[in-house]
């Protein structure tokens, strides 16, 4: 017999306190969704009227050859309208792709007691969040989502302190993706007109978090969202999706990918990571680049994982439009701010859209 979860507050715990996530709620047996997830109309996902992004990714392997300026022109297309775009041949073995898929499963098909240990509460690591939701105290209707946050100093206490189950293999997927981020943020710098330093695209990637997501298979997933709609804060995503979809943007503007306001559906691509465009690229860029909204929708069929890597600069690290191109566009859309202020202000609040943009706007 499948638990009633009457009330509000006996969800709550059983979701979050015990540990148990959405996946114990849909291991209990339930046959619909219970109502602390049934998502305001407006924000639920009618997958019949999205379309999907039928942009082909960018093979990065020819950013060294003679097609170099055409794959940095989709480059920075991509970064100036959608604000997320698919990358093949991007140096992470396709092999440890599967290997990260395989492990995120295994991860959060755990015993809860032993994902408990690292709530947000208890964690034995300062590094490692294990969570449900994005902001559950704050939200009006809560995501469908479990997850695990690791996130990175060095290698020696990545190895102490995140989860046995999943740290090699996603140690693994940080190390060889980091060279494809630099070689990304070259392209993004120069085309503003800046000369990046090795020891810029430092400060901008100086902090790194690998995450695992796990969306359980949903009775009503017409009611739900996996994600609520948002952009990352951070530099740049890159997201390892499987290969079930999901994946939602917003047209910021009328472009090829199609109208304003529509949402689009970034299909699976086998072998592929898709990058997203972080607001602290938007600030730089004084707006030139978007940093994408986007969200997740749930499905009823199998489970699905995704394992996102964010970089971002140090907390303490001041942020504002880059001169050159302030300069170049006579005033600067933002003002100079403290990442931690932004970071405070990002994770007080709900998912709501681009709204933590707003933040910096001078």
């Amino acid at each position: 017999m499948a638990p009633s979860f009457d009330n509000e507050s006996s969800l709550f715990n059983f979701v979050v306190r015990d540990g148990n996530g959405v996946k114990g709620i849909v291991d209990s047996g339930i046959s619909k969704v219970p109502q602390a997830y049934i998502q305001p109309t407006a924000e639920q996902i009618d997958k019949k009227n999205a379309s999907n992004c039928e942009i082909p990714p960018i093979d990065l392997s020819k950013l060294n050859g003679p097609d170099h300026d055409e794959v940095v022109n989709q480059i920075v297309r991509a970064a100036e309208t959608l604000g997320f775009f698919q990358v093949v041949n991007h140096g992470v073995p396709i092999q440890l792709l599967d290997s990260l898929k395989q492990t995120a499963h295994n991860f959060f098909s755990l015993p809860a007691e032993r994902k408990a240990v690292y709530r947000k509460e208890v964690s034995p690591s300062p590094l490692v969040k294990y969570g449900t939701s994005f902001v559950p105290e704050k939200e009006r209707a809560l995501e469908w989502k479990d997850y695990i946050s690791m996130a990175y100093t060095n290698d020696d206490e990545a190895l102490q302190q995140w989860p046995i189950e999943c740290r090699d293999v996603s140690l693994e997927y940080l190390r060889t993706s980091m060279s494809m981020v630099r070689n990304l943020l070259q392209v993004l710098l120069e085309n503003l007109g800046v000369k990046p330093e090795d020891s810029m695209i430092d400060v901008l990637v100086d902090k790194k978090m690998v995450n695992m997501n796990y969306y359980p298979t949903c009775p009503n997933p017409d009611l739900t969202v996996g994600v609520g709609r948002h952009s990352d804060m951070g530099t740049l995503t890159i997201l390892l999706q499987d290969g079930i979809g999901g994946l939602y943007v917003k047209i910021e503007e009328d472009s090829e990918f199609g109208k304003k306001g529509e949402w689009v559906e970034i299909p699976p691509v086998p072998g592929a990571l898709v990058i997203n465009v972080g607001d602290m690229i938007q600030v730089l860029s004084n707006g030139k680049y978007k940093s994408a909204e986007h969200r997740v929708r749930t499905t009823s069929t199998k489970s699905r994982v995704s394992i996102p890597i964010f970089t971002m600069p140090n907390a303490t690290a001041k942020i504002a439009p880059l001169p050159e191109v302030v300069e170049k566009d006579g005033n600067a859309l933002y003002k100079e701010f403290i990442l931690a202020d932004y970071m405070k202000n990002f994770f007080s609040n709900a998912h709501d859209g681009k709204k933590s943009l707003d933040f910096a706007k001078n």
